[in-house]
């Protein structure tokens, strides 16, 4: 753990968390292994770093969730807005550890739900984009879309200073440090939309939106405000499920006259690899048989070895009839930046 620990607070260092890479690396040095929280981690089964099981993120979350919930003064003290030294701030969490250690044993059991709203500025563009080859309503089908607030990805506007893609009323405007050529905008048109999630979090219910804050930084408000207007507009349907299982549906049900976009931001890799074979090989069938009045697209903004160390997630495209696979470019996994350059590959 102590190493998973370390592994994230670089991670949330890079996504520009000061205080959660200070926490976190305050953890992994003083990490208290008599508790019954370490024996969970020390007998998961999975790797329990960021790019897996996310251990650290679900402990931080669950401490984050009883600052929020004014479960503990003394751990609410010691957080921001609060300044506070290094050995108060590990006082603090190691002494709420062992006060809400069975609260927190039972956060944990649960996968970090981040639903991350500015994500949705790469899924703006990208649909943009696929939209201008193909000009007809969409039927959309989010995979891990947690509370679905990326599900209103086209009730949201892009500005940058290239131009502007979305409604003129959004619910929220996103605005990424952008690199390239912004995509023409298209008519944009969502007849169906709908998301999959193994736990999906309904944000009419309080406790679950204290859930999907909680995995937000408690240094970065703005996310907290990006989110909770998301919020406002969230009225698509999310299924409880095996995202694989539930998209063989998906796929039966789209109808002519309509492209089916298929889309998914930093969830595939917690999909065992055989369920990722499955997806895989599920969706290219169905792309075998798409036509022009029955077009498909999966869209893709997840990790990969990054071999050039670019940073952020790859943005990739399969586009069907004709299986064309695009690289859209690069995002930061927070959508803070887009390097957005399409390269059919």
């Amino acid at each position: 753990m102590p190493a998973a620990l370390r592994a994230q607070a670089r991670s949330c260092h890079a996504l520009g968390s000061v205080f959660m890479g200070r926490m976190l690396v305050l953890l992994a040095d003083n990490w208290p292994n008599q508790r019954k929280i370490a024996e969970l981690c020390e007998r998961w089964p999975d790797d329990l770093g960021p790019n897996a099981a996310s251990l650290p993120l679900r402990l931080a979350g669950g401490l984050h969730a009883l600052v929020l919930t004014s479960a503990d003064d003394a751990l609410r003290a010691a957080y921001p807005p609060n300044n506070v030294s290094d050995q108060a701030l590990l006082d603090a969490v190691l002494s709420a550890m062992k006060r809400h250690e069975g609260f927190l044993i039972d956060w944990m059991q649960s996968a970090p739900q981040t639903n991350e709203v500015r994500r949705s500025a790469a899924i703006i563009a990208a649909a943009h984009w696929v939209a201008g080859k193909h000009p007809l309503p969409l039927m959309t089908s989010e995979l891990g879309a947690s509370a679905g607030l990326n599900l209103m990805w086209d009730h949201y506007a892009l500005e940058v200073t290239e131009g502007r893609l979305g409604p003129v009323e959004s619910a929220l405007t996103l605005s990424p440090d952008w690199n390239g050529d912004l995509p023409a905008a298209a008519n944009i048109e969502v007849t169906d939309r709908a998301g999959v999630d193994l736990n999906p979090l309904d944000v009419k219910d309080p406790e679950q939106v204290t859930r999907l804050l909680a995995y937000l930084w408690p240094d970065q408000p703005h996310r907290a405000e990006f989110t909770r207007a998301a919020i406002g507009v969230q009225s698509g349907t999310v299924a409880r499920g095996d995202a694989i299982d539930w998209l063989s549906d998906r796929l039966d049900a789209q109808p002519e006259g309509c492209l089916h976009l298929i889309y998914h931001t930093v969830a595939w890799q917690y999909f065992p690899a055989a369920a990722q074979a499955r997806g895989r090989a599920m969706i290219e069938a169905a792309g075998a048989v798409a036509t022009e009045s029955k077009p498909l697209a999966w869209f893709r903004m997840e990790s990969d070895s990054d071999p050039e160390g670019r940073g952020g997630a790859l943005l990739s495209l399969r586009l069907w009839p004709g299986d064309k696979h695009l690289t859209l470019g690069r995002a930061d996994f927070h959508g803070r930046w887009i390097d957005w350059d399409p390269i059919e590959t």
